[in-house]
């Protein structure tokens, strides 16, 4: 199955109550945070919910969900 990166790109403050507890729970705690998710039909639900508040794109199967540690020297 292929993947989706999801990148909140809007914040949540001011927004209904139903947009901010999707945005949660995509995994998404602040803005500029990023997360590789299945590409489902319910994780695809919750982004037509809050497309307005975030940017999506395919990656490859092979893509691993990148933690803070990696990449630092």
């Amino acid at each position: 199955m292929s993947q989706i990166k999801v990148t909140q790109v809007r914040s949540v403050i001011g927004r209904p109550k139903g947009q901010k507890d999707t945005v949660r729970r995509l995994g998404l705690r602040r803005m500029h945070d990023s997360v590789v998710k299945e590409d489902r039909p319910d994780i695809r639900g919750m982004i037509a919910k809050v497309r307005h508040l975030i940017a999506v794109e395919e990656v490859g199967r092979g893509a691993k969900r990148r933690s803070n540690a990696e990449g630092e020297a």
